[in-house]
C-alpha cells in the first residue's frame, strides 16, 4: 500500500499530513511525497515519508504506484500554488486510478458550496480516519 501526499510551495500542509499519517498508520504503509518543488519535497520528507520527488515528470511517473493520494484540493486545480502546479500535473493527479482524499482548503477563485469551514487539524483527523477505514484498520486510540 502506497499513500502519496502531494503539496507545493513550502510543503507545510503536506508536512502536517505526513506527520499525522506516520503517527496513525502502521510502519509497513509506505508514504511517498510528491511536490511541485524540491523545498516542498524536502519539508515533507522531514515529517517521516519513506521517499519523495519533485517536478512534473517525477509526479506523473510516481502516481502510477500510488493507491491513495492525499493533499489540498489545489492539487487538482491547474496553475495552483501560484503557478507551480502545471496543468499536466493537475490532469495526472485527477486522472490517475488512485483514490483521492482532498482537503477542502480555500483557493482563490474557487468556492466550494456546501463544504464546512473546518480548521486544518480537524480536516487531517477526518482524512486519517477515512484512510484507516479504507485500509481496514481499527480506529486509532485517542
Amino acid at each position: 500500500m502506497i499513500i502519496a501526499v502531494i503539496d507545493g510551495m513550502g510543503g507545510s500542509i503536506g508536512h502536517q499530513i505526513v506527520a499525522r499519517l506516520r503517527e496513525n498508520l502502521p510502519e509497513e504503509i509506505e508514504i511517498m511525497v510528491l511536490a511541485t518543488n524540491a523545498v516542498a519535497a524536502s519539508n515533507m520528507m522531514k515529517a517521516g515519508a519513506n521517499r519523495g520527488a519533485s517536478g512534473e515528470n517525477a509526479l506523473k511517473f510516481s502516481l502510477k504506484k500510488a493507491d491513495i493520494i492525499v493533499g489540498p484540493i489545489s492539487i487538482v486545480i491547474p496553475n495552483s500554488f501560484m503557478g507551480e502546479l502545471t496543468p499536466k500535473m493537475a490532469e495526472s493527479i485527477a486522472g490517475c486510478n488512485a483514490e483521492k482524499i482532498l482537503l477542502p482548503l480555500s483557493h482563490p477563485h474557487v468556492n466550494l458550496i456546501g463544504v464546512e469551514q473546518i480548521p486544518l487539524p480537524h480536516l487531517m483527523e477526518k482524512a486519517v480516519k477515512l484512510i484507516r477505514k479504507k485500509l481496514s484498520l481499527k480506529e486509532a486510540k485517542q
